[in-house]
């Protein structure tokens, strides 16, 4: 399953590494694509994850998630 996360806050790389490693963190997660740009991050998962706790895990590492979608 796949997943788009809007997450505010972000202003840097090492913002984009942040997010990328919290959520690659998460069991189930298989890969995480995030975008400065777009301010948002792309979740494959292989088991079912909650939106929830994708979003803990942004806000755990200091930003502000947003709606999430399931692609």
């Amino acid at each position: 399953m796949k997943k788009l996360i809007q997450v505010k806050g972000m202003s840097c790389k090492h913002c984009v590494m942040h997010v990328t490693e919290a959520l690659g963190e998460v069991p189930g997660v298989t890969d995480v694509v995030v975008s400065l740009e777009g301010g948002t991050a792309t979740v494959d998962t292989n088991a079912p994850v909650t939106n929830e706790v994708l979003a803990a895990a942004i806000t755990d590492v200091g930003y502000t998630p947003g709606p999430v979608t399931d692609l």
